[in-house]
């Protein structure tokens, strides 16, 4: 535990009645074990309690002695390694677990999170039934009055104010399911507001990477970083953040001698395996690696043949990076020269090297100028499509890869179409409804294609005046769908916002931050969503791998799965049988199987079309038959397949792609997972060509660089002749030689393309100018609330502007220097003992006991100045007026001049506890203040992605 509490006996207590609440009578270690979910590797939490606390077992459970216990395999519902649990199922009753030991990703190991999540699924402080309050008191309802009140109030927003006046608000803990019929069902209701978390973990890199190369995802495996000889983290720490990921890096560090650069502001767990240990000024992230990248090109590291080959504009990168010299790159960052010097040198001579970020990189306001400017660091060095190589951007929610990819966003529609007229074309063909309706639908059709308001600023949409915003009213319907509203910053703001709200709702297995963080006495709803381990479905894990998880026992209480709410929802609202077209429906359940079997028909543009539910359970069955690094089956019936179909799996199930483990790796054939650069952006930029030159996949028969395929392009190559009657029909329907590889609903120019050797995507450069953004190349700005302002000058924000509906200011807010009366850097991040917001997992009594108190780090030197001590109580305040109480952890692991504080807390608001406002008995065992009461305002130039990294406070000794 990082604060020691109380003494040891008081504690052994403590840890006792906690004990007997949660799962009742006496506790002997086996009980602890298997109903804490530790059943095997349990001592090592074990070990973190007092003597005396666990005795001795005397015999087996009588569950496990006289019933017969069946064994279900299911995903782990937290960050998003994607780990293996084999829950063990008696009667009905989940009275076990273990972890997969022939999971490739977790090989038989659990984070603590892991281990208790039985408890997630069991816990006593969830949703027990539908909830209304009234007269500021909660009452217990039934579904159909639930269902009947809501629907009817979100009507009525939807008849005087639009359809763009409710905000949808998913999940990254949907399944892709559930995550593509949530998407759907916002388009039949009438509007693109609708997101989830990714907009404020890793929007920033799905944008940026996107642009680079094609996809916005995770190039290699957490596997393939065995094959590592070096590894650049940034922005990240996964000892705490993603444990079982640290162990696939540990066994780089141990079968390569693989060095270990750990660039952070803050000395982490993961820090002190590190190599080399870079300390620098939180949000400096592209001055430091134009720094980097400073010396390489000095010395000539680079990989000039791979860059003329694979890389368009690196030229412009040349004479932003001639900028940087040793002595600037200190003056912005803080970072010595002949550290980088160093850093550089070691990361040119340690091929191939991986670059691992997470959300230190993303949360800025130029976090899509880090995330491309960590990419062209890759390409630079001939780092990206090796084994060993890539970008390993970690991910944090369980799905929150598959709920990007499945469109949960506003920006565009699943599979990464976008809204253009064409997008909502080609899905009301996969949907099986006509266009006209689906258009009447909205409020016009500029609305239809417009990108809707992000979750970030969801707050805005409620405050601003509605002549402010790119929609026609303001919104005044708000449903938090799995959602913890602390993860956010602004909470004053967003206090207001929820009291301004005409109706509220919050649809989760517990009552998050949203039930209580208002002042509000009546119109808001809370509804019991079951977890994921009450239903069944596809996931999608960090590396793009699809797996398919078991249903482990029944819904809890009353409460029901997310896609059973949704149907409820429309049937309501009157478009339920426009939503199920392709889907059968067994009572109020729509068939899990038939919605996968329908993305598989609409998916192309990123292969979701070869994952078939029988291909998925497949593979969860036979994972003992994939190599643990290489992901590849190795005999078996999926003998060369890679575990989970990680997309792109090109074509139709049954064209049995076999996945792409490795994204942009030529030297595979494309039907064995080889691909190029994706040509995403044309055949020509600024006169030149962006096509790959030299560089092919293994066995292609164009021996070049070429676009995306289409019809035409068959007919030109006369290929057209190995498509089927049944498959030319369908383009012909389609539009004849206009279709191409992403709307030909047959699959087959996208299987006729592979039996060429060609990938459907074309094969193209991978580009380090984007001449759309904001910063074609990518530039260091200072932050909205930087400390330096002797910088401001030279390295400005950009100028205030509207776009994603709402005004956003930047330049209005720098000019101001706030570094006076608040000059401490804040930053934020993650514990290894919970998740997101924190709701479920501080309601989980294994896991909250072992960080029960909110704390802010901070450097010895900036305590002493302030009169704080450790262990002591504490104010942080932020600039926009935001304060929060917190204990002080008095320690080096932080600079002088940086704070740091975990985002998982909330139930406390600027010193006052909220507990008595939940409902009772859903509390959460242990509460604290949300750190983004204290965050301020600032948001990425392209995606709207908060910026949490690098704002300002100031402490007072409470």
């Amino acid at each position: 535990m990082l604060i020691k509490k109380r003494p040891g006996a008081p504690a052994a207590q403590h840890m006792l009645s906690t004990l007997a609440t949660a799962v009742g009578g006496t506790i002997d270690r086996r009980t602890f074990l298997r109903r804490s979910g530790l059943a095997a590797g349990g001592a090592a939490l074990a070990a973190v309690l007092p003597a005396g606390a666990v005795r001795p077992a005397q015999a087996a459970s009588t569950a496990l002695a006289t019933g017969t216990v069946e064994r279900k395999r299911t995903i782990c519902t937290h960050c998003s390694v994607g780990c293996t649990v084999e829950a063990e199922v008696s009667n009905g009753v989940w009275i076990g677990q273990e972890p997969g030991n022939d999971s490739p990703f977790n090989l038989g190991a659990h984070c603590a999170k892991g281990a208790a999540v039985r408890e997630h699924a069991h816990g006593e402080r969830r949703l027990k039934h539908p909830m209304k309050l009234e007269g500021g008191k909660w009452k217990k309802i039934t579904w159909d009055q639930a269902i009947t009140e809501v629907g009817d109030r979100l009507l009525k927003i939807r008849e005087t104010s639009g359809p763009d006046s409710v905000y949808w608000l998913g999940s990254a803990k949907f399944s892709n399911e559930q995550a593509y019929l949530f998407r759907k069902f916002a388009a039949l209701w009438g509007t693109n507001n609708v997101d989830h978390q990714a907009r404020i973990c890793h929007s920033t890199t799905v944008a940026g990477v996107a642009n680079v190369w094609g996809y916005g995802a995770m190039t290699n495996s957490y596997n393939d970083i065995h094959n590592s000889k070096l590894m650049f983290l940034i922005g990240g720490n996964p000892a705490e953040a993603h444990p079982v990921a640290m162990q696939h890096m540990l066994r780089a560090k141990e079968k390569n001698n693989a060095k270990f650069i750990v660039c952070d502001p803050r000395f982490t767990r993961t820090a002190a395996r590190a190599d080399e240990y870079v300390r620098f000024r939180p949000g400096t992230d592209v001055a430091m690696v134009w720094g980097i990248l400073w010396h390489i090109l000095e010395n000539g590291w680079e990989d000039k043949d791979y860059l003329r080959r694979r890389v368009y504009g690196f030229d412009e990168i040349r004479a932003e990076v001639a900028k940087w010299t040793p002595e600037e790159v200190e003056r912005v960052t803080g970072v010595p020269g002949a550290q980088l010097r160093r850093v550089a040198q070691m990361m040119a001579s340690h091929k191939p090297g991986t670059l691992i970020w997470c959300m230190g990189g993303t949360q800025h306001s130029n976090g899509n100028n880090n995330t491309r400017a960590y990419c062209i660091l890759q390409l630079a060095l001939g780092n990206i499509g090796v084994a060993g190589g890539g970008t390993n951007i970690f991910r944090g929610h369980d799905n929150v890869q598959g709920a990007t990819d499945f469109g949960v966003v506003a920006d565009s529609l699943p599979g990464y179409y976008g809204l253009a007229e064409g997008a909502w074309k080609h899905w009301a063909r996969v949907w099986g409804v006509d266009y006209e309706w689906l258009k009447g639908r909205f409020a016009d059709q500029k609305m239809m294609e417009a990108t809707g308001i992000p979750v970030s600023r969801w707050i805005d949409g409620v405050l601003e005046d509605k002549e402010n915003l790119e929609q026609p009213d303001t919104v005044k319907g708000m449903v938090f769908w799995g959602h913890a509203p602390n993860s956010q910053t602004r909470l004053p703001e967003m206090k207001k916002a929820m009291a301004k709200l005409d109706t509220l709702v919050v649809v989760d297995p517990f009552p998050t931050v949203t039930a209580v963080l208002h002042d509000r006495t009546d119109g808001v709803y809370l509804l019991p969503a079951s977890t994921q381990f009450e239903t069944y479905g596809s996931a999608t894990a960090s590396n793009r791998s699809v797996q398919w998880r078991e249903q482990v026992m029944a819904p809890m209480f009353e409460s029901l799965p997310d896609h059973i709410i949704m149907y409820k929802f429309a049937r309501k609202f009157g478009f339920a049988d426009e939503m199920v077209v392709n889907v059968k429906v067994n009572g109020e359940e729509p068939l899990i199987e038939d919605i996968t079997r329908e993305f598989n028909k609409g998916m192309w543009a990123c292969g979701y079309t070869g994952q078939s539910p029988e291909r998925l359970k497949d593979h969860m069955k036979y994972q003992h038959t994939f190599d643990k690094t290489t992901l590849r089956a190795v005999g078996g019936p999926l003998d060369g397949e890679f575990y989970g179909l990680p997309w792109p799996c090109w074509g139709t199930p049954e064209m049995r792609h076999p996945g792409t483990a490795n994204l942009y790796d030529p030297s595979l054939p494309v039907a064995q997972g080889g691909s190029g650069f994706r040509a995403r952006f044309g055949v020509e930029l600024n006169g030149m060509n962006i096509l790959a030159e030299d560089s092919w996949p293994v066995g292609s028969e164009i021996e070049d660089g070429y676009p995306e395929v289409s019809m035409a392009m068959l007919k030109k190559l006369g290929w057209d002749a190995d498509l089927t009657a049944e498959e030319r029909a369908v383009i012909d329907e389609l539009g004849g030689d206009a279709v191409n590889w992403k709307t030909d609903l047959s699959g087959g120019i996208q299987r006729v393309a592979v039996l060429h050797g060609c990938a459907p995507h074309g094969n193209a450069k991978a580009r380090c100018v984007v001449p759309n953004f904001p910063d074609p190349v990518p530039l260091h700005r200072e932050p909205l609330y930087t400390p330096r302002r002797d910088l401001v000058a030279d390295y400005p924000t950009y100028q205030d502007k509207t776009f994603w509906r709402v005004p956003t200011m930047y330049e209005s807010i720098q000019k101001n220097d706030f570094s006076k009366d608040f000059p401490l850097v804040l930053t934020s991040g993650r514990l290894v003992e919970y998740e997101g917001g924190g709701e479920e997992t501080r309601s989980n009594p294994w896991l909250a006991e072992l960080q029960q108190d909110m704390f802010a780090e901070i450097n010895p030197f900036d305590a002493n100045n302030a009169g704080v001590r450790n262990g002591g109580k504490v104010w942080v305040h932020g600039p926009a007026g935001g304060k929060v109480l917190v204990k002080a952890l008095v320690t080096e692991r932080v600079g002088r001049g940086v704070v740091f504080m975990p985002f998982h807390f909330g139930g406390v608001y600027q010193g006052e506890s909220l507990r008595g406002k939940y409902p009772e008995g859903a509390d959460p065992y242990v509460l604290g203040e949300s750190c983004n009461t204290a965050q301020t305002y600032g948001y990425d130039s392209v995606t709207q992605m908060q910026e949490t990294k690098a704002t300002l406070c100031r402490i007072e000794a409470a």
